[in-house]
């Protein structure tokens, strides 16, 4: 394996959709570590994640929060790893201030942003991610395509066998 992924999140609220991330990741037997971090109630513990992030053999990291959802931007300003955000619904605006918050970071500091609630998305991601390097991952990524397509065609054929065609 090319390396280990972090997810990280802001509050323990967060896990019913972040643990499809995880689910994910461990569908493909990526490495995986779970942290509760909050950005701006636990600045320090966020940023000696990120800071240490490489020294600790991860590769990627993953970062869900909602509301102000700084954290996947803090995250990203302390380490040179790939850092994927996950804005979370849990708001009054569903999502949207924190999609805005963690899609609109200032040059110099990336991070690639999924859907709101997007957490799959993410695990996939960080997958691709590592499977540049990783042949045998990169493998189980085409099985998974070609499941999916298999599936299409499945619902395909049977909404033309109900429309008689």
């Amino acid at each position: 394996m090319t390396g280990k992924v972090l997810v990280v999140m802001g509050s323990d609220s967060d896990w019913k959709i972040m643990e499809s991330a995880v689910t994910t990741l461990r569908s493909f037997a990526v490495e995986t570590d779970l942290q509760v971090a909050s950005a701006h109630r636990a600045p320090e513990k966020v940023l000696a994640l990120s800071s240490g992030a490489r020294e600790n053999g991860y590769a990627v990291i993953i970062a869900g929060a909602g509301a102000a959802a700084h954290l996947a931007g803090v995250l990203a300003s302390k380490t040179t790893l790939p850092v994927i955000g996950v804005p979370l619904s849990g708001t009054a605006l569903q999502g949207l201030d924190a999609l805005y918050a963690t899609v609109q970071m200032p040059s110099g500091v990336p991070v690639a942003t999924v859907a709101i609630d997007g957490a799959k998305n993410a695990a996939l991601l960080a997958i691709q991610i590592l499977a540049v390097h990783d042949a045998p991952l990169a493998a189980r990524l085409e099985q998974e395509k070609a499941a999916m397509l298999e599936q299409v065609e499945e619902k395909n054929q049977k909404i033309r066998n109900l429309a008689d065609l």
